[in-house]
């Protein structure tokens, strides 16, 4: 597979309705004004009818409608069929190392593998799999294994190797596990586009779009503010939180119960806790969330606290609007917003 998407190529992916380009564009047609996914069943368009964009918001801004047939608003970006298979397989064995050449055995094209982590998680495929083992010996470590158990059962060779990998990644050894932490990140799909999430074992800490334009600021913050280290695994709290936005985003769920973990300054948390008072379906001005707090006269600092909430959906910030009924700023982009106040008062 090449690395350069070319109109050609996308074309081509998209006559052949290849699952491998889910996710990687959207193919929107002038004659009809809709937009598709790669492996959308409707008859395809002639070449010279056919734009392509890198997502469903790109599409949607130039004026192109979703099309009935592929739905491409639906769990956007979902981890294609390849993918998905990769990360059973290292989860179910966290010491596995799947080099290009067992790619290739696989059927799979490293290159593509290559191109996708680099997209959803900024890390190198390889560099993915060695981050998943250390969280992985870490959550051993901290729960009572023994540091040459954790070393050997997740694919090292030598201790000494295990360690200098392991403090490089995390900033501490593995004897000090216990009283160590780090934030496990995972990508989630949802309706509206890809997520990234983050968890201590208080809660979750992160739950933004990826293409948030402050997610990389946020992610510093974060590692700043819990001094502890990002490292993509699996935990506990991501079970629940896949299975609550699920409920959410299906119109069956209004109120989240997923413990959070959110630091900040005393004034910051207040705002987001009043955040969560806000009925599902209904929504506030940035003036009434400052009465509500007792301070009427902070609205300009509530709205900035708002707008470093990290926790989107879950601190529910989009229902927040202009005192004039106008939908404000939002991370996530006022689409969302739109997308979301609408989709609660629909199931309220």
């Amino acid at each position: 597979m090449h690395l350069s998407l070319t109109p050609d190529l996308m074309y081509d992916a998209l006559v052949r309705k290849d699952s491998q380009f889910e996710g990687v564009f959207f193919a929107a047609v002038k004659t009809t004004g809709i937009f598709c996914r790669p492996t959308c069943t409707a008859r395809k368009p002639k070449y010279e009818n056919v734009e392509f964009y890198g997502t469903s918001k790109e599409a949607i801004q130039h004026g192109y409608r979703p099309c009935k047939v592929c739905s491409p608003l639906e769990q956007q970006d979902e981890a294609p069929a390849y993918i998905k298979q990769l990360l059973t397989s290292l989860q179910e064995q966290p010491d596995k190392k799947i080099r290009d050449y067992e790619l290739r055995q696989m059927g799979i094209e490293p290159a593509q593998v290559r191109r996708w982590f680099k997209k959803h998680h900024n890390l190198t495929f390889q560099a993915f799999q060695r981050m998943q083992r250390i969280n992985h010996a870490f959550g051993m470590i901290r729960y009572g294994e023994k540091v040459t158990s954790a070393a050997f059962d997740n694919g090292y060779d030598s201790l000494s190797g295990f360690n200098y990998s392991f403090k490089k990644s995390t900033g501490f050894a593995p004897v000090d596990s216990k009283s160590g932490q780090v934030i496990t990140i995972t990508r989630i799909t949802t309706p509206l586009g890809p997520m990234m999430a983050g968890t201590t074992d208080k809660g979750i800490c992160l739950l933004e779009f990826t293409d948030r334009k402050m997610l990389e600021t946020e992610l510093k913050q974060l590692q700043k503010l819990l001094r502890s280290p990002l490292l993509p695994g699996q935990h506990r709290h991501f079970d629940q939180l896949n299975q609550e936005l699920q409920e959410y985003f299906e119109g069956q769920r209004k109120a989240f119960t997923v413990p959070l973990d959110a630091p900040g300054t005393p004034f910051q948390q207040s705002v987001w806790k009043e955040l969560i008072t806000i009925n599902f379906g209904t929504t506030r001005s940035y003036k009434q969330q400052a009465v509500h707090l007792q301070q009427p006269s902070a609205i300009r600092a509530v709205a900035n606290a708002n707008g470093l909430n990290r926790i989107s959906i879950l601190i529910p910030c989009h229902r927040v609007i202009g005192s004039d009924g106008n939908l404000t700023g939002y991370g996530g982009g006022i689409w969302r917003k739109q997308w979301l106040l609408d989709h609660e008062s629909k199931h309220a």
